[in-house]
């Protein structure tokens, strides 16, 4: 490396940190110590308890996390119902029916406002439980700097806007990233979330039965496993309850197995396939599936910077809602 480009370098790492630093100087590992030392025990023990009752809340507490800071940052804005004048964004078409988990919340909230009162955010709820979602599947727990504050806004059309859809390709995918602030290589990281959870069958039976104008199925999708899909999303079906599991070996655990399924042309949706499309991508799932030690500790550091996106940390642009669903 020449001088001039280590000069580059370093020029270029001295500003990522100072960004990085501004954002940690809004939010605080243990910022509720002194106003309520209880606050992650009690969200972790409603998401051990909703658990025990059903394993796919995992998954969806994930989701609803990721939901929620891709539309307007981390602000809980998908928590808020939608009313008489106003179609929220839990009701957008890339929510609804898809997106559970919101109960758990609301048992947490309900509990912390018992202990104490008007004190922890919806959103610190979110990012809390998205942690131990994580590290309950056997993921790698990590610490959640906190004090976001809730958002008074939530509409149906930006969640449209700002989700990434299952029909995505990797240029795509890695420009709704870009768009947050995150790498490419956070954003084939962060898609092992898939490695937990379910999709319903219209997010990727055009795969199935109408890929384009001259293929009906995708060529890129291992042909047994496509069989076994045709099974659990018969065409034409008009239930829209039907479900299957993103990584079918282990659906309530976080691991490498999604990886692999991408590798053997098992990724269930266009998104997770296309990761291979991509030399660069393409090697990161190689090295993920290779390494599960190393892409644990990569997941958990993107889960810290993905919370970290658009957090609103003032009174003045947020407040801390009593009711997760209802602005105060």
């Amino acid at each position: 490396m020449s001088s001039r480009e280590l000069c580059s370098f370093l020029f270029t790492l001295v500003l990522v940190s100072c960004r990085f630093n501004k954002v940690e100087a809004q939010l605080q590992v243990g910022y509720y110590t002194q106003s309520c030392w209880m606050a992650e025990f009690i969200v972790k023990n409603e998401v051990r308890n909703a658990f025990i009752r059903d394993r796919g809340l995992a998954a969806g507490l994930v989701r609803l996390h990721f939901h929620d800071c891709f539309v307007r940052g981390c602000d809980a804005s998908v928590l808020i119902d939608t009313t008489p004048a106003n179609s929220a964004e839990k009701d957008s078409p890339a929510n609804n029916p898809s997106l559970r988990g919101f109960e758990v919340i609301d048992r947490a909230k309900a509990m912390l406002e018992s202990t104490c009162k008007g004190v922890v955010s919806c959103a610190d709820i979110l990012a809390f439980a998205a942690r131990d979602s994580i590290e309950i599947t056997g993921g790698l727990g990590y610490d959640v700097p906190a004090g976001r504050k809730d958002g008074r806004i939530s509409r149906a059309s930006e969640a449209s806007a700002n989700l990434p859809p299952p029909t995505s390709d990797v240029d795509q995918l890695t420009q709704f990233f870009a768009n947050k602030g995150l790498t490419q290589q956070e954003m084939v990281t962060l898609s092992g979330a898939h490695t937990i959870g379910r999709s319903h069958c219209p997010s990727f039976s055009n795969r199935l039965y109408s890929y384009n104008t001259t293929t009906v199925q995708d060529p890129s999708l291992d042909l047994s496993y496509a069989g076994r899909l045709k099974q659990q999303c018969p065409e034409g079906s008009t239930n829209a309850n039907l479900v299957v599991p993103i990584n079918p070996s282990s659906p309530a655990t976080t691991d490498v197995d999604y990886y692999t399924d991408v590798l053997a042309n098992r990724g269930l949706h266009t998104s997770d396939q296309t990761l291979l499309t991509n030399a660069a991508t393409a090697k990161q799932v190689a090295q993920n599936a290779m390494n599960p030690t190393l892409w644990r500790s990569k997941f958990a550091a993107a889960m810290v910077r993905m919370g970290q996106i658009g957090v609103l940390t003032g009174s003045a642009t947020g407040e801390i809602r009593t009711n997760c669903r209802v602005i105060n």
